[in-house]
């Protein structure tokens, strides 16, 4: 293998090329980034967490199909990734996932050393998320709280302190995160039934499109109430009314339960975090 084709296995194995993951880590670190600031980011701080989403991102897709590697070649859809088509060695992985993980760390070196702490939490998360599909039921929920930490890492980088507005926010992210990934996992219910990987598409059974719809509206409600809190005018509202109406949407693409429609509004989970986003900016510009 050249190293053109190496360094092309390497990027399908980070998953630079489907970059929905990066969008869906993104957005709520972006709401935490400009509600923190009151809109007036620090841009020094933001680029730092942008570049080190995008090396967390990655670093935990290595992982992810570190972990699944005996489970992905039984699954259609993950069967050509490239650890489960022997493109990639395990050690490879690895060593890739580390370096990445490396990177992140020395990048926010120059933030205070509540961020340092929290982000040791974070990493924690991200290499341990892959194996609660083995035993925890809704391994979602444990997703959202890795994928939202860029919430409470926010606040300690701008604030030093990590307020109760933040712990909202990010369980609003978990409600989401529930919402958007089991979407996904419905895409791949009856693989995923066979070798015995748990996921809430499972869980929730026949429940799923209730378990979905309530966990949007627990995100819109949980957003609502930290809007209310600090006074958030029409244009934060405008945003979470968009964010509804997106929500109705994915209920109408998912309600047959086809894989194709399920996973299409998987992908078009990240227009509802940048309507969110769009009404926190709107807000503070208009304010």
């Amino acid at each position: 293998m050249t190293l053109t084709e190496r360094l092309s296995q390497y990027e399908k194995l980070m998953r630079l090329d489907k970059p929905i993951g990066i969008l869906l880590l993104m957005w709520p670190t972006l709401w935490a980034q400009w509600m923190a600031s009151n809109g007036d980011p620090d841009w020094l701080i933001l680029w730092i967490f942008v570049i080190g989403v995008v090396l967390m991102r990655s670093a935990g897709c290595v992982i992810n199909d570190y972990a699944d590697r005996d489970f992905d070649p039984h699954v259609a859809r993950t069967r050509e990734r490239p650890l489960a088509a022997g493109k990639v060695s395990p050690k490879e992985a690895l060593l890739l996932a580390a370096g990445l993980s490396l990177l992140a760390f020395l990048l926010i070196l120059p933030l205070n050393t509540l961020v340092l702490k929290l982000s040791v939490v974070a990493l924690f998360l991200a290499a341990s998320y892959p194996f609660t599909k083995r035993f925890f039921a809704i391994p979602q929920a444990y997703l959202g709280i890795a994928f939202g930490f860029g919430i409470p890492m926010s606040y300690a980088a701008l604030w030093g302190t990590v307020p109760a507005e933040a712990w909202l926010l990010l369980l609003a992210n978990v409600f989401w995160a529930i919402a958007y990934d089991t979407q996904y996992a419905m895409v791949d219910r009856e693989d995923d039934l066979k070798i015995g990987i748990k996921t809430s598409a499972i869980t929730f059974g026949r429940h799923d499109l209730v378990a979905i719809a309530l966990c949007y509206a627990a995100t819109l409600g949980l957003l609502g109430w930290v809007g209310a809190q600090r006074e958030m005018g029409w244009a934060f509202y405008g945003g979470l009314t968009v964010a509804a109406a997106i929500a109705l949407y994915h209920m109408t693409l998912i309600r047959q339960r086809d894989p194709r429609q399920c996973f299409r509004a998987f992908l078009h989970n990240t227009w509802f975090g940048a309507a969110v986003f769009g009404g926190i900016v709107l807000h503070f510009l208009l304010r």
